[in-house]
């Protein structure tokens, strides 16, 4: 799915030069380069305050804390994603309240996140899912309507852009109150190593953010709020130094790769290839398919028994998942269950070839060709 090694092979030189300077200098906790990368990061995405953490999951979490929201306050989320918006969100106490998602973007419903809204709701997460972006225009009206935060979470999408129609473009991460994102090993921008990082034009919760972080002290064991351990390491930050160089380079690789899908499987009847909104570019965290009539297992199972990987994001929404799912709640979320059994993500990184590509959709079209006879 995710070819790391032939990535870190091409700038390996980079890479370890990168690592020894870090090893040497012996500053493995808030080094210079963590400092470095924020402001190169912060350059790249065109936003005033970048705040490094550990994690993805971490940065939601952070974000929340910062905007003093009060107990019990009800946040809406995606309910086709991945679970670190909702445990987030249910960890600190608030209530998720899912949201079901448009069938072609797999992105946040908004005229359907409206008609949740009630008096304690406070915020909403989009989740910019698999490479591109939510309708963020039409949650920055609701947002202004309703008085909620916008936290995006980005994690699958740095380095796409958002095109409003004044032709104004701005990167996802940055149009909300907060953005969050991962370096998780197999993200677009990845480390070798877990990491996240927070982005805000805010100075206030920027700071508010940065407090949280680091124990909810500004002046050390002076903690003014509470807070948590959570912060990007020396080494980590020092990988990203050298691939945030190539994420443009590494962005169009994806965005290739993506057009060889397409021609070979965009005349299929049984797939559905991605769809591409008007209003932001796609940087292909995955390349998700939508196999029809009920074929997606079987097409998965015949991939694997080819040596070709595949995988299903998601397999369960997350209002169906033991750990959310409330007794009793009535709720309607049928686009979510029907992608659940519908999608499949196929290979998609940035070594991928057109030889590659053409070999795994050979497979696809000989399986379903076997099942229409």
């Amino acid at each position: 799915m995710v070819d790391l090694e032939n990535q870190y092979l091409k700038i390996q030189t980079e890479l370890d030069e990168a690592l020894l300077k870090a090893a040497h200098c012996a500053n493995y906790i808030n080094g210079e380069e963590v400092k470095t990368f924020a402001q190169l990061l912060g350059d790249f995405v065109n936003v005033k305050h970048v705040i490094t953490c550990a994690n993805g999951t971490d940065a939601l979490q952070i974000a929340l804390m910062a905007l003093n929201l009060p107990k019990e306050s009800e946040i809406l989320v995606p309910s086709f994603c991945y679970i670190a918006a909702a445990e987030a969100v249910a960890l600190l106490g608030f209530i998720p309240v899912f949201v079901d998602v448009e069938e072609q973007s797999f992105n946040i419903d908004v005229k359907k996140a409206e008609a949740l809204i009630t008096e304690k709701t406070k915020a909403i997460i989009p989740v910019h899912l698999f490479g591109q972006s939510c309708n963020m225009l039409a949650i920055l009206k609701l947002a202004q309507l309703y008085n909620l935060y916008v936290i995006e979470d980005n994690a699958q999408a740095i380095g796409a852009d958002y095109y409003f129609p004044d032709n104004t473009i701005k990167q996802l991460g940055t149009i909300g109150h907060v953005g969050t994102t991962s370096f998780f090993p197999s993200k677009n921008l990845g480390s070798m190593g877990d990491g996240g990082a927070l982005f805000t034009n805010d100075s206030e919760l920027a700071e508010n953010m940065k407090t949280i972080a680091n124990h909810g002290q500004k002046e050390k064991y002076l903690h003014e709020t509470i807070g948590i351990n959570s912060r990007l390491d020396t080494l980590q930050a020092s990988v990203l130094m050298v691939k945030l160089k190539y994420l443009t380079q590494y962005t169009l690789a994806r965005q290739k790769a993506a057009s060889h899908y397409d021609k070979f499987l965009k005349t299929i009847p049984e797939i559905q290839i991605p769809e591409r909104v008007n209003y932001s570019s796609h940087v292909f965290h995955q390349y998700t398919i939508k196999v029809k009539n009920g074929k997606r297992n079987a097409l998965k199972q015949y991939l694997s028994a080819k040596g070709i990987p595949s995988m299903v994001y998601y397999p369960l929404p997350t209002h169906k998942q033991k750990a959310y799912k409330k007794d009793g709640q009535a709720l309607d979320l049928n686009i979510s269950e029907k992608l659940s059994t519908e999608v499949l993500s196929l290979p998609m990184h940035t070594e991928l070839d057109e030889e590659q590509i053409g070999f795994i959709c050979k497979n696809i079209i000989d399986f379903l060709g076997i099942n229409q006879h």
